[in-house]
């Protein structure tokens, strides 16, 4: 079923005999979902955008690549970097800005500026009851219901399907550089990215490649901003990181393809194995990629605190890693490994408690999430 207003996703919703599967452009997958298809591609609109305010509201429905069009022609940018998945998971359509902000989709630069709830300034949605619920503003200084805006983000959908959102956005830099590392090991990588990251030169991206181009390891580090506070900002890092060896740098569009494929972990793209996602402190880094053992690739973003892993199909990967200070989630695999692993990282008997009251208050009828829900 498509809409293409709220008053349609209203009715749908309050007409609906079973579970429902939000959809919007469609780049993310199924992962395993149940439901009937419900597309709100078609709420596609960008209501409000005032550059002076550093604010735009749109349509859940309205895709990444309108708004930031729109954006670039004012001089700004989503700071968060939103990811583009058709790639890594072969889909196709256009992603979209409640796709977005419902997965919590945050890039590289996330780890620096914040993720997509720190940008949420204000959400409208349709709960499992078919109620219209407007929480958060315009600007950030009205915080009326903010908790539930941040809540919002990163739901996956499971409490109410989002039709408009509003956005803080940031002014686009005058340039871009990046330092790269040439030759380290993992353990000197996230040694590397740490001292980048905790040195004055206000680094934007930090990422390592244990394989890249000719199998040379490569250990990213972004700097943006105005064109010669980036040139003396590279010169100084390039110095306190020289003990680390070899280390080149790109400018311009080199500089920012690079950061669009880390961002989009292009490098797993068209490569059999399963994908997963795994949120862990940087420094345990290292040796949790050790447990992974010979047969898995990694990538690590965020200076070591996101890593991505690609594994042999069917590989329960969050099993024989065991405990661990994070969490992982699969990301790419097959229909049969979906269902025998769950996507999603099982929760904290408290936390679930927590959730499963959400999920009762603003989806009784279990239509977002399905699990078994009293007469």
């Amino acid at each position: 079923m498509n809409v293409s207003n709220e008053a349609e996703l209203v009715e749908a919703i309050r007409t609906a005999n079973g579970p429902l599967r939000i959809m919007g452009g469609g780049t993310r997958g199924a992962t395993g979902a149940e439901g009937a298809p419900l597309s709100v591609a078609g709420l596609n609109e960008i209501s409000l955008y005032e550059p002076g305010a550093l604010t735009i509201v749109a349509a859940a429905g309205t895709p990444i690549s309108t708004i930031e069009t729109a954006l670039d022609a004012g001089g700004q940018r989503l700071a968060f970097e939103p990811m583009d998945y058709r790639a890594l998971l072969g889909t196709t359509g256009e992603p979209t800005l409640g796709g977005a902000v419902a997965s919590g989709a945050s890039g590289p630069r996330r780890i620096v500026v914040g993720a997509v709830r720190d940008f949420c300034l204000g959400v409208r949605f349709v709960d499992g009851s078919g109620n219209i619920i407007k929480n958060g503003g315009r600007v950030m200084k009205n915080v009326t219901g903010y908790d539930l805006v941040k809540l919002m983000a990163g739901s996956r959908g499971t409490l109410g399907v989002l039709t408009e959102v509003a956005l803080k956005v940031l002014p686009k830099p005058e340039t871009e550089a990046t330092l790269i590392l040439h030759g380290l090991d993992i353990a000197s990588a996230v040694q590397a990215m740490s001292a980048a990251l905790g040195s004055p030169f206000e680094v934007t991206g930090v990422a390592h490649f244990p394989y890249s181009a000719g199998d040379d390891p490569a250990t990213m580090i972004r700097l943006e901003g105005f064109e010669q506070s980036v040139r003396y900002r590279t010169g100084a890092l390039k110095d306190l990181l020289g003990h680390y060896g070899e280390i080149s740098i790109v400018e311009g569009v080199p500089s920012t393809t690079g950061w669009t494929r880390t961002r989009d972990v292009d490098m797993f793209a068209d490569t059999p194995g399963d994908v997963w996602r795994i949120s862990v402190r940087p420094s345990e880094a290292p040796a949790i990629i050790a447990q992974m053992g010979d047969g898995v690739r990694v990538t690590l973003d965020w200076g070591g605190g996101l890593i991505w892993a690609l594994a042999p199909e069917g590989t329960d990967l969050r099993a024989a890693l065991g405990p661990i200070n994070g969490h992982a989630t699969l990301v790419r695999a097959s229909a049969a490994t979906f269902a025998a692993i769950p996507a999603l990282p099982p929760e904290p008997a408290p936390l679930a408690a927590i959730s499963e009251g959400l999920r009762s208050r603003f989806d009784p009828r279990g239509l977002f999430s399905p699990r078994k829900v009293d007469a």
